[in-house]
C-alpha cells in the first residue's frame, strides 16, 4: 500500500503530455468560440494547470520518498516492455530516487511559474496556445530525460528537449534572427548529441559483452541504470581505463552541447532571440542543467576513470572564465544574463569535475532560483521599456517598476555570493571542493587550478551582475529621456525581439500561411482599441509602468527562493546524503565533518571569507564605475569603449571563428561524406551489381537451346568427374 504513491509518477509524466495535446488540438476552437479574452484565460489556465499538478504529485512522491530509510530511497516503475532484441531488454520504465525528484521538483516548480508568468508575457500573442503547445511538450521532454531508467529513454528525452528548443526559440519565426537563432541551437546540439550517441553505443558494447552475452542467469536490461552502474568496476576490469574513459568524454560532449560549455556553448547567447518566458525555462531552469544531471546520474563511471573528470574541470574553468568576460561586452540585458548562464555552467562543471557530483547538482538548483528571477525579471524591464533591451537606454528605473526592483536586487545579490543567499551556499561549496580536491592529471594539479579559476570568476560574476543591475536600476539620469521623439529604439543591434504582437518586422520571412502573426490592419485595430497599451518606440515621453500581478507574482516567489533556498536546501534537505542514496558518488571530507556547519561556515573556513571578498571586491568595482552615471566609455558611442570591452562585445571573435570553422570543417566533411559515399558505397554496390550482370551474361551465352550443345557439356562434367575419382584413388593407394 506504502509503494502505490510511487504510481503516481505517470501522472507526473502525463499531465504535461495531456496539457500539450489540449493546447495543440482545442486553443484555436476554445478562442475563437469563446473570444480573445475569456478564450485565452481559459488556455493559459489549462497551460499552468498541467504543469502545477505535476509539481504536487511530485511534491507528495517525494516527502514518502524521505520518510523511507536510505538505502529504500529507490523505485522503478515499469510501464511496458519497449525494445527487445536477442539478449537486449530495454523496457519503458521509471526511477523514482532521491537525483530524479529533486530534478522533477526544480523543472515542475519553476516551471509552473514561469508558465503563470507566461500567460501575461504572451498575452498579445495572437497564437497564444501554439507558444503553450510547445511549452508544455518541452516539460514532457525533460521529465522523461530525468525519469528514464536507462540511456535510451535519457536520448528520447535529450532529443525531445531539442526539438522543444529549436521551437521555442524560433516562435517568431517570421523575423529570420529567430530563425537563425533556432537553427543554431538544433545545429549546434546536433554535434554533442552525435557524442552522446556513440558514448551510449560504446557502453552498449562493453555492457552487451560484459554482461549480456550468454543471457543466462544475467538481467537483460543491461542498457537500465541499475544493472548497468553497479557493474562499471566489472566493465573497467574486462575493458581497461582508455575504453570507459572514451565513453565517459563521449558523454560530455554530449553534456557539453546541451549545457553550453565551451565551444559548444554557442547557441545560448542567440537563443535569447526567442520570447523571455522561454530564456527563463529552457536556458536557466531545466534544459541547460542536462549535461549536469546526465554526470550526476553517471557519476560511478566518472568517478571509474579520473582522467575524463580532469577533462571536465578543464572545459569547466574555460567556459566559466569566457563567459564572464565576454558578459562585460554586452549591452542587451538578455545577452548579460546568457552569458552569466554560460559562466555558471561551467561552474557547476568544475564541481563535477572534481567529484563533487552532488554540488554541481546544489549549483543547478539555487541556479535555477536565482537565474529564472533574474530573466523573468528582465522580461518585466523589457516589457516596462516599450521592449527595449539595450541598458544604455536605463536608467533609475527603481523607482518606477519597485516590484521588478526589489526582486531582481535579490537575484542580483544571490548570483553575486552575497553572505547566507542561496548562490552564495552553493558557490562557497564549489570553492571548498575544488580546494580540497586531490585530482592530478600528468603532475597538473586540476583541483587548485579549479578553485584559482573559480575565485577568479566569482569576483567577475559579481563586477559584471553589480554592472548590470546599476546600469538599469541606478546610474544617473532617466537616459531613455535623451531620446528625441520619433527617433526609434536607439540601440545599435538587431536582438530587439520581445514583441508580443507577433509582427516582427526587421525581416519577412515570407507569407503567414499559418495565420500565426498579426496582420498591419489587425495590429492598426489594436493599437485604436488599447492605445494605453500598445508598444511604442522608446522615447522622451515614455513612462515606464510596473507588469501585471500574474508576472510578479512568480517574481516574489522566485525572490523569496533566492533568499532561502540555499540553506534549506543544505541544512533541511541534507542534500549530499539525499543524493547518496540515489547512488551519486558523494565524498565526505573529514575537515568539514569534525567542526559543525555553521560553525565552520562563519569562523573556521577561509573559504567563506574569501567568498566574501570576491563579492565585496566585484560589487566595489561595479558601484564605483557606474553608480553616479554611465561612464562615457559604456555609452552608446562604442567608438569611445575600451579595446577589452570592444573584443568582449563580439565573444573575441570566438563566435565568428568557431562558426566559419564548423561551416568549413561540416563543408569538408560533407565532400568526404559525398566522395565515401560515390566511389566506396556505390562502388561496391554497382561493383557487385555488374559483378552479377558479367555473370549472368557469360551463363546467358552458354545458353544457346541447342541439345548437342547441352549434350558436350554434360560429357566434359562426367570426363571431369572421372578424372578426379582416378586421382583420388591413385593418391590413396600411394599412401
Amino acid at each position: 500500500m506504502q509503494d502505490d504513491i510511487f504510481k503516481l509518477i505517470w501522472w507526473v509524466l502525463a499531465l504535461p503530455l495531456f496539457g500539450f495535446l489540449f493546447q495543440a488540438l482545442m486553443g484555436k476552437l476554445v478562442i475563437d468560440n469563446l473570444g480573445p479574452k475569456i478564450g485565452r484565460t481559459m488556455m493559459g489556465a489549462f497551460a499552468v494547470l498541467p504543469i502545477l499538478g505535476s509539481f504536487a504529485i511530485a511534491a507528495n512522491i517525494t516527502a514518502a520518498l524521505r520518510a523511507l530509510p536510505e538505502d529504500g530511497r529507490s523505485r522503478i516503475l515499469t510501464l511496458f516492455e519497449w525494445i527487445t532484441v536477442g539478449n537486449l531488454s530495454i523496457p519503458f520504465e521509471v526511477r523514482v530516487d532521491a537525483l530524479s525528484m529533486t530534478m522533477v521538483l526544480i523543472i515542475t516548480g519553476i516551471g509552473t511559474l514561469i508558465h503563470l508568468y507566461a500567460t501575461g508575457y504572451m498575452s498579445e500573442e495572437k497564437d497564444y496556445t501554439r507558444f503553450f503547445t510547445y511549452l508544455n511538450l518541452f516539460v514532457c521532454a525533460m521529465l522523461l530525460l530525468v525519469l528514464g531508467n536507462n540511456l535510451a529513454l535519457l536520448f528520447v528525452g535529450w532529443e525531445g528537449v531539442g526539438v522543444c528548443s529549436y521551437l521555442l526559440i524560433g516562435f517568431w519565426y517570421k523575423d529570420l534572427n529567430n530563425s537563425f537563432a533556432a537553427n543554431k541551437a538544433f545545429i549546434v546540439n546536433r554535434i554533442g548529441d552525435w557524442g552522446l550517441s556513440l558514448g551510449i553505443f560504446f557502453l552498449m558494447f562493453m555492457a552487451a559483452t560484459t554482461l549480456g552475452v550468454t543471457g543466462q542467469g544475467s538481467d537483460p536490461r543491461w542498457l537500465s541504470y541499475d544493472v548497468l552502474l553497479p557493474n562499471i568496476g566489472v566493465m573497467l576490469e574486462n575493458y581497461g581505463h582508455w575504453p570507459l574513459a572514451a565513453a565517459a568524454i563521449l558523454l560530455f560532449i554530449g553534456a557539453m552541447g546541451k549545457s553550453a560549455q565551451f565551444p559548444l556553448y554557442l547557441w545560448l547567447p542567440d537563443a535569447m532571440a526567442g520570447p523571455t518566458p522561454v530564456s527563463a525555462l529552457i536556458h536557466a531552469a531545466t534544459m541547460v542543467t542536462s549535461g549536469v544531471f546526465l554526470l550526476n546520474r553517471m557519476s560511478p563511471l566518472f568517478e571509474a576513470v579520473p582522467v575524463a573528470g580532469a577533462v571536465v574541470v578543464i572545459v569547466g574553468c574555460i567556459t566559466a572564465l569566457l563567459g564572464a568576460l565576454i558578459a562585460f561586452g554586452q549591452t542587451d540585458i538578455k545577452k548579460v544574463l546568457a552569458f552569466s548562464t554560460v559562466s555558471q555552467l561551467g561552474y557547476m562543471f568544475i564541481a563535477c569535475g572534481v567529484g563533487a557530483y552532488w554540488v554541481g547538482l546544489f549549483h543547478v538548483a539555487t541556479h535555477a532560483f536565482f537565474k529564472a528571477l533574474l530573466f523573468l525579471g528582465s522580461g518585466a524591464v523589457i516589457h516596462a521599456m516599450a521592449h527595449n533591451q539595450d541598458m544604455r537606454n536605463y536608467g533609475k528605473l527603481s523607482k518606477y517598476i519597485p516590484i521588478t526592483f526589489g526582486t531582481m536586487t535579490i537575484g542580483w545579490l544571490a548570483i553575486a555570493g552575497f553572505p547566507f543567499l542561496s548562490g552564495a551556499f552553493s558557490k562557497e561549496e564549489i570553492l571548498l571542493e575544488t580546494f580540497a580536491s586531490k585530482l592530478n592529471w600528468y603532475g597538473l594539479p586540476i583541483g587548485l587550478i579549479g578553485f584559482g579559476v573559480a575565485m577568479l570568476v566569482a569576483v567577475l560574476t559579481a563586477a559584471y551582475m553589480t554592472r548590470m543591475t546599476f546600469m538599469t536600476f541606478f546610474s544617473g539620469e532617466e537616459r531613455w529621456k535623451l531620446i528625441p521623439a520619433h527617433a526609434g529604439h536607439g540601440h545599435d543591434d538587431h536582438h530587439d525581439h520581445d514583441h508580443h504582437h507577433g509582427d516582427h518586422g526587421h525581416h519577412d520571412h515570407g507569407p503567414d500561411v499559418h495565420n500565426f502573426f498579426y496582420t498591419d490592419a489587425e495590429m492598426a485595430e489594436i493599437a485604436k482599441r488599447t492605445p494605453h497599451e500598445h508598444h511604442h518606440d522608446l522615447d522622451e515621453n515614455h513612462k515606464p509602468h510596473e507588469v501585471p500581478a500574474t508576472m510578479w507574482i512568480p517574481l516574489v516567489v522566485l525572490a523569496a527562493l533566492s533568499l532561502v533556498g540555499g540553506g534549506w536546501l543544505f541544512f533541511g534537505v541534507q542534500l549530499p546524503e539525499w543524493l547518496a542514496s540515489a547512488g551519486v558518488v558523494v565524498h565526505h571530507h573529514e575537515e568539514i565533518k569534525s567542526i559543525p556547519y555553521w560553525i565552520q561556515k562563519v569562523l573556521a573556513k577561509p573559504i567563506f571569507w574569501a567568498a566574501t571578498a570576491a563579492f565585496l571586491l566585484g560589487v566595489a568595482w561595479g558601484y564605483a564605475r557606474y553608480f553616479k552615471g554611465l561612464p562615457e566609455k559604456d555609452g552608446v558611442d562604442e567608438t569611445k569603449w575600451t579595446g577589452f570591452q570592444k573584443a568582449a562585445s563580439k565573444q573575441f571573435g570566438i563566435d565568428g571563428t568557431l562558426t566559419w570553422g564548423s561551416i568549413n570543417l561540416g563543408k569538408i566533411l560533407g565532400d568526404i561524406s559525398m566522395a565515401f559515399d560515390k566511389y566506396v558505397i556505390d562502388g561496391i554496390v554497382n561493383g557487385l551489381g555488374g559483378l552479377s550482370k558479367g555473370f549472368g551474361n557469360l551463363f546467358r551465352s552458354m545458353q544457346t537451346g541447342y541439345v548437342r550443345g547441352y549434350a558436350v557439356l554434360m560429357q566434359i562434367g562426367i570426363v571431369a568427374l572421372l578424372g578426379y575419382f582416378i586421382y583420388i584413388t591413385m593418391i590413396g593407394g600411394a599412401n
